[in-house]
């Protein structure tokens, strides 16, 4: 914007200077100012054209990435939903167990299951306990493990051979 500025007010005073006075060394150098004044402008201009053109394109490329992966991410989640729900047949979990058993898997406490559920704290620890029988576990770590530990990364164990020569 500034080479812009100084390029059209020296183009003005060389337009002045012109009328009043003629050609002379001094509008020369006023045209070779305003000449590399406006080509410096020009050349600005073409680069954050360009730069805004790859910033778009890459834009795009990270968006249809992202569209991707939050395809990928809510296909496993309702995999993960329907084999819940499948876990939750399997162990004759009544209706309300099960919103109290996904509410659990959720993180949330007794108080607020009871909350949500619109029953007594009572209610909600009775049918934790419930699940806890009927699933065989021993509480709300244990359910969530049940449902999670296939999904965690094995651990990584060197190997003896390998870092021996290393």
């Amino acid at each position: 914007m500034l080479f812009a500025t100084i390029g059209v007010l020296a183009c003005l005073d060389i337009a002045i200077d012109l009328h009043e006075i003629g050609v002379s060394f001094h509008v020369v150098i006023e045209t070779l100012i305003a000449l590399v004044a406006l080509s410096g402008a020009a050349l600005l201009l073409s680069l954050l054209v360009r730069r805004r053109r790859a910033l778009s394109h890459s834009l795009a490329a990270a968006e249809a990435d992202a569209q991707l992966w939050r395809q990928d991410a809510e296909a496993l989640i309702r995999g993960l939903g329907v084999a819940i729900n499948l876990q939750f047949t399997c162990w004759a979990l009544t209706e309300a167990e099960r919103e109290t058993a996904l509410l659990l898997l959720k993180g949330l406490s007794h108080k607020e299951i009871a909350r949500a559920r619109g029953t007594s704290d009572a209610t909600a620890r009775q049918q934790a306990a419930a699940i806890y029988h009927k699933a065989g576990v021993n509480g709300r770590s244990e359910l969530a493990a049940f449902f999670l530990e296939d999904l965690a990364l094995p651990l990584q164990v060197p190997d003896r051979e390998s870092s021996i020569g290393s």
